[in-house]
C-alpha cells in the first residue's frame, strides 16, 4: 500500500526471517561467525542465546543459506515434544525413513545413517530453535545423541538456540553433563543506536528506496529509545510509521509520528503523545479507531 508512495519495490520491514534483509551488527556478525566456525570445525554442541526479537532465527536461516550440499541439516522449531515425537521430526527433517516403533530402533537407524554420511564425507547438523522450552528429559535425550561418535570425530553437530532462559536451564545441576559438552556459546545482543540507523537505511535500500532518508535523525533516536535496538520491534514501528506517513502524505517521518505509532502498538503510555499535534485527529476516538484498522489491514 505504501510501497508505491515511497518508491519501494517491496515491503522493507516484513516480520519473516528473510536472509536477504540480513544486517550484521557486531553481535550478529560474531554470532554468525561462531555458528559457521562450529559447523566447519565439528565442535559438537553449540549454544546461541538472545532476547525475544533479536534476530536469532534470521541468523539461523543465514547460516543454512551458507551450507553446501555436503551438509545435511535438521531444523527443529517446535521442541515441545516427547522423545518419540522428537525422533520422528528429526527423521522427517533428515529424510530418513520409515518411522520406527521404539526409541532404540530410532537410535540404531540414526547411528547407521550418521556413519554412512561420515563415510561419504558429509556433515549432519541438528538445530533446535526455541530450546528454552525443552524439558529436562528432552535435553538429556539430545545430549545422548552426542554419544554417537567415532574415536576421531562427532557424528552429529547440535545447536541449541533460545532465549536467555536457556542459559538458566542448562545451568541446572542435573544437566552438568550437557553443560560440559557445550564447546561454544554466543549471546546475541540488540543493536546499538548507530547499528539501528544502518539497519533501517539498509532495509529501505534493499527494498528499492533510492531517495534521501525517510526517517529523520530524531525519528531514529526515538525508535532506538522505544525499542532498545530489538530488530522485531524496530520492524513493527518502522512499518507502522511508513503506513502513517502514507496516510498523511508525509515524505519525511519525525519522532512524533514514531511515538504515535508506538502508542498504537502499546509500546508507550498515552501521556507521551498527548502533546503531539498530528493533524490527523489523534485525540478523536473515531479517527484513532480508523487508523488502527488501517494499520491492521492496510499493509
Amino acid at each position: 500500500m505504501y510501497t508505491e508512495y515511497y518508491g519501494l519495490a517491496r515491503l522493507p520491514f516484513e516480520m519473516t526471517p528473510d536472509p536477504s534483509f540480513l544486517y550484521l551488527g557486531e553481535a550478529h556478525r560474531e554470532g554468525l561467525a561462531t555458528l559457521v566456525y562450529a559447523v566447519n570445525s565439528g565442535k559438537g554442541f553449540v549454544m546461541l542465546t538472545g532476547e525475544v526479537g533479536t534476530g536469532k532465527t534470521t541468523l539461523l536461516h543465514a547460516l543454512l543459506g551458507q551450507l553446501d550440499s555436503t551438509t545435511n541439516s535438521a531444523f527443529i522449531f517446535n521442541p515441545r515434544l516427547d522423545p518419540m515425537g522428537f525422533f520422528r521430526m528429526l527423521f522427517e527433517e533428515l529424510g530418513v525413513g520409515p518411522a520406527c516403533e521404539t526409541k532404540a530402533e530410532y537410535l540404531l537407524v540414526l547411528n547407521q545413517y550418521l556413519i554412512d554420511k561420515l563415510a561419504a564425507d558429509e556433515r549432519v547438523i541438528l538445530i533446535v530453535d526455541e530450546a528454552q522450552n525443552l524439558s529436562t528429559e528432552m535435553l538429556e535425550e539430545i545430549r545422548l545423541l552426542s554419544n554417537l561418535e567415532t574415536p576421531t570425530s562427532k557424528l552429529i553437530q547440535i545447536m541449541l538456540v533460545g532465549q536467555p532462559e536457556l542459559q538458566d536451564l542448562v545451568d541446572q545441576p542435573e544437566l552438568r553433563q550437557l553443560r560440559q559438552r557445550i564447546a561454544l556459546r554466543h549471546h546475541l545482543r540488540p543493536f546499538n543506536e548507530a547499528e539501528l540507523g544502518e539497519y533501517v537505511a539498509g532495509r529501505l535500500s534493499k527494498a528499492g528506496y533510492t531517495g534521501r532518508g525517510i526517517f529523520k535523525k530524531r525519528a531514529i533516536k526515538e525508535i532506538y529509545r522505544l525499542t532498545e535496538g530489538t530488530p522485531r520491534l524496530i520492524n513493527n514501528i518502522c512499518d507502522g510509521t511508513l503506513l502513517l506517513g502514507y496516510a498523511r502524505q508525509i515524505n519525511s517521518l519525525d519522532s512524533d509520528s514514531v511515538r504515535e505509532v508506538a502508542h498504537d502498538l502499546g509500546l508507550v503510555a498515552k501521556d507521551e503523545i498527548e502533546g503531539v499535534n498530528t493533524g490527523w485527529g489523534a485525540r478523536d476516538p473515531a479517527k484513532r479507531r480508523r487508523r488502527r484498522r488501517l494499520f491492521r489491514f492496510g499493509r
